[in-house]
């Protein structure tokens, strides 16, 4: 028998030792656990974190209420590092609330299924590298794939996976993960455990799109074929959210009202859509990838609501039987001009019919010839073919410029069709260094045979205004002949490059090397960040000439602002008051605005800041115009200041780090409810209480009577810094926040050098220099390890989440079932005063988590480890928190200690 040997999270729970001579190893029932054939689905949403499906529901609930299509949605965290405009709760108690509102808001576009893989929402970062290690990318990749081996969806829809400029890192990696996910869910070698000791089966998902697209488009009921890709070898769909709902309202409403149940996030306040369906725009969502036939592209059958279900969940009129399957792959993403290259076709039948004799054949642009009979023959039910074509692109075909290789497969009348795109290239390319996160993805996009995707993201690189850089340029050639030829870059207006062209010579196939160019901005008069150029980048050219042709890729650079801090005579007193002579630099203009509703007025928003420095302590002022004061919190709540009025202090102590794990980022609160400022650090090297996290750090306020805005002051000793300082190029970034709101939420980000997500990218952070200052003997270069948040609501404490799995039979977190000899489950429950007392039955050692939950929520919560490996009854005693308010449920998240989860659930009588 087993013995339960302590019961934890409240005090006076009691556990009664099981009984004796009860039967060992029974099976759980069905109806109250998890145990049963696990719920399958038509789709599947893969996001980050709650409310990343919530652009996309209008979708989501035409598919569902037109086609009878069961979406489910996989969040890998519950957003525990997003803010709470609802109350004080952070981590686990945020996670809960969080949850409930995601599962409120799919609802209204007919999902009731959300699978929570538990890992952590730590922080706001751009960085997809940070994230896969934080989160452990092969185990949440597992966890994926184990969701989708038992759940069976057709078609995946994910978010981008590039590090776009301002692109969430967890998004990006929660998009890796689903495309990775979308290969490996079929392939028996990939996570063959999941098979040989879980008894799933290979799943190979249909397609799989991404909720992004590039390009120009139209509102109205034509917003899907008004769209024009920036790349036109693209397959992008639109589902117009003008359709009217069963409600009579248009979907675009529903899904306003369902983003609006993200309250915490600040969303309540979202205004009404248009009631004017021409005013109404489409969801967009490209194709990564098909295993069956789609519309053809360009025909009306692309341009419907349901067309990225066609082919899979939906019949095409006069195309193949639905269940059939459809690829086409090339030989490589790059082709050159007068260079064969080789195309498959392949074609299934479903399991339930043949397919009679059938052939394919390719439809190419002029000029290009095919050779290959393209015969698939007759094909038995379940059973594939394949056919290979030679292709030769036309000796003149225009190089950097992207086609549709089309192909169509003809059987018994009805005709398939699936296309893939080629990328037409010069014999030798040469393109500026890329960024390191735009390297990594370019890595991964060809490792995925996602190459198609791998340019998506231009390639940028910062100079400081008025300064000079280093610009590696990395020739590539293509061909299958040794080349040599030249490099020449036709730098942007206001920028030199030396030399004017530089030379290559015996550059072997499939090789590269780097050429050296120094880039220098001559004009300090051009406009620094997002003022910039084309939304901040100055955009440029460099052409590469080989034997044959000349290949000509785009790039860009980014000015950022550039200051000399001086050394103060001495130290500023920091009081909230700019005193005359106490800051000797230049003032700083930190209000150009980078994300949230433009300024009415410099009374409205703006600011300037000054910075100087004394001894080992850095000093900066910030003078905020505001009209508005926005919510004064707690000092106890002095978190998530994008919350409410704050300044952010964002220091890269060498300028070269690549994501904000190796930076000191410092917000300060002018005032709280308490009255005074506070002071806290954010997503950097350590988070958290000011105090704490950055001992001796001085802040002050000035707030302005009658209120006009305030000041803000600070002294930072250097000795905080993850690094010691270069003095010749440290990144700062001084970013006001403006909030005119009550209800927690912003309304304004400015800065002095502004991006999207630029509190996110030191690269983008201004270039200073400290004038004068040596940093101590001694102190180290290479910045220490970072203190990354770690603490997440685990499932089994979720009520919600244990309430689905029993319903759906899908184990908890993507984790595995526990088996029959592994599992705990709940069998009674009653109440006993104020007290609920449960029977489990226990087979194996484990810990049971244990949740009391009424109408008005959790009222008791207990967690209770089980020792001894023999099967026995055990009795918990939940002691409630206050009266159960109606009918009550006893939850059991059951952790069998090896990795497993078991969900069970009774009335409590």
């Amino acid at each position: 028998m087993a013995t339960l040997v302590a019961a934890l999270a409240l005090p006076g729970s009691a556990v009664a030792a099981p009984g004796a001579g009860v039967e060992r190893g029974p099976r759980p029932p069905d109806a109250t656990t998890s145990s049963g054939p696990p719920a399958d689905l038509d789709a599947m949403f893969i996001g980050a974190h709650p409310d990343d499906e919530a652009g996309t529901l209008s979708t989501f609930g035409q598919w569902d209420s037109d086609h009878d299509v069961q979406t489910g949605v996989i969040t890998i965290t519950r957003g525990e590092g997003g803010g709470n405009a609802v109350g004080p709760e952070e981590g686990p108690a945020l996670g809960l609330i969080r949850e409930r509102e995601e599962r409120a808001a799919v609802a209204k576009g007919g999902i009731t299924d959300i699978y929570n893989l538990d890992e952590v929402d730590f922080y706001y970062t751009v960085s997809e590298p940070l994230t896969a290690q934080v989160w452990d990318h092969d185990e949440t990749l597992a966890k994926t794939v184990r969701i989708l081996r038992q759940t069976r969806p057709e078609v995946l829809v994910t978010m981008n996976p590039a590090p776009s400029p301002g692109q969430h890192g967890n998004h990006q990696e929660s998009a890796r993960i689903a495309v990775e996910a979308y290969r490996a869910a079929g392939d028996p070698s990939r996570f063959p455990e999941q098979i040989t000791r879980e008894g799933l089966k290979p799943f190979s998902p249909d397609r799989i799109l991404l909720r992004a697209a590039t390009g120009t488009s139209a509102n109205g009921p034509g917003c899907a074929k008004a769209f024009v890709p920036a790349d036109p070898s693209q397959t992008i769909y639109g589902v117009w959210s003008g359709t009217a709902s069963p409600d009579g309202r248009t979907w675009a409403a529903v899904e306003r009202d369902a983003q609006r149940e993200y309250a915490s996030q600040g969303w309540a306040g979202f205004p009404d859509v248009s009631t004017n369906p021409a005013q109404l725009g489409c969801d967009h969502l490209t194709l990564v990838d098909s295993r069956t036939p789609v519309p053809q592209w360009g025909s009306d059958a692309a341009y419907t609501n349901h067309a990225p279900l066609d082919g899979s969940l939906v019949a095409i009129p006069g195309g193949l039987p639905l269940g059939s399957g459809m690829t086409v792959d090339t030989d490589r993403f790059r082709v050159l001009p007068g260079a064969p290259f080789t195309v498959t076709v392949g074609a299934s039948a479903p399991e339930g019919a043949a397919l009679g004799a059938s052939t394919a054949r390719l439809e190419l642009p002029a000029g290009w010839t095919v050779t290959g009979n393209g015969s698939l023959g007759t094909i038995s039910p379940g059973a594939g073919a394949r056919t290979t074509f030679t292709v030769t692109p036309a000796a003149g075909a225009a190089v950097d410029t992207r086609v549709r290789i089309k192909a169509f497969v003809e059987s018994a009348g009805r005709v398939g069709y699936q296309d893939e795109p080629v990328l037409v290239s010069a014999p030798v390319t040469a393109t500026q260094q890329l960024l390191p996160q735009v390297e990594q993805f370019r890595e991964w996009a060809h490792e995925v045979d996602a190459e198609a995707f791998a340019d998506i993201v231009r390639p940028v690189l910062t100079l400081a205004s008025g300064g000079t850089r280093p610009v590696d340029v990395v020739v590539m050639n293509h061909s299958a002949t040794t080349q040599s030829g030249t490099v020449t870059p036709t730098p942007p207006a206001g920028f030199t490059m030396s030399p004017a062209t530089a030379a290559y010579s015996g550059l072997a196939p499939g090789a590269r090397t780097t050429v050296r160019f120094t880039a220098v901005n001559t004009d300090t008069s051009l406009k620094t960040s997002v003022e910039g150029g084309v939304a901040g980048d100055h955009l440029y050219s460099i052409a590469a000439t080989s034997t044959t042709a000349t290949g000509t890729t785009q790039q860009a650079f980014e000015l950022v602002p550039t200051s000399v801090v001086p050394q103060a005579s001495t130290a500023p007193t920091v009081d909230g008051v700019v005193s005359a002579g106490e800051y000797a630099g230049p003032v700083l203009d930190v209000s150009r605005r980078w994300e949230g509703e433009a300024c009415t007025s410099d009374a409205d928003c703006s600011a300037t800041a000054q910075v100087t420095w004394r001894d080992d302590t850095l000093f900066v002022a910030v003078t905020v115009k505001d009209d508005v004061r926005g919510t004064p919190l707690a000092a106890s709540d002095c978190k998530r200041h994008w919350r409410t009025d704050s300044v952010e202090i964002a220091i890269d102590p060498r300028g070269t780090s690549e994501n904000t794990s190796t930076t000191f980022k410092a917000a300060i609160l002018p005032w709280t409810a308490e009255g005074g400022p506070c002071y806290l650090r954010d997503a950097d090297a350590h988070q958290g209480d000011g105090p704490v996290t950055a001992p001796g750090m001085k802040v002050a306020s000035k707030v302005t009577q009658p209120y006009t805005g305030y000041v803000v002051e600070t002294a930072i000793p250097m000795s905080l810094l993850p690094s010691a300082v270069d003095p010749a190029h440290m990144g700062l970034n001084v970013l006001p926040y403006d909030s005119d709101t009550q209800d927690k939420t912003g309304q304004t980000r400015l800065g002095w050098s502004v991006w999207g997500g630029v509190q996110g990218d030191p690269y983008r952070w201004g270039d200073v220099s400290l004038e004068g200052y040596v940093p101590p003997a001694g102190r180290p270069t290479t910045p220490a390890d970072p203190v990354i948040p770690t603490e997440a609501l685990q499932s089994v404490d979720s009520p919600q989440s244990i309430e689905q799995a029993v319903r759906t039979n899908v184990a908890l977190a993507g984790r595995p079932s526990s088996t029959t000899a592994e599992a705990g489950w709940v069998e009674k429950a009653k109440l006993r005063g104020d007290t609920v007392e449960l029977r489990l039955r226990v087979n194996d050692p484990g810990t049971a988590h244990v949740t009391v939950r009424d109408a008005d929520g959790i009222v008791g919560q207990v967690v209770a480890p089980v020792a001894e490996s023999r099967s026995g009854l055990v009795t918990v005693s939940v002691p409630l928190t206050r009266d159960l308010a109606g009918p009550a449920r006893a939850l059991v998240g059951w952790d069998d200690g090896a990795g497993g989860t078991f969900s069970s659930l009774v009335a409590v009588k």
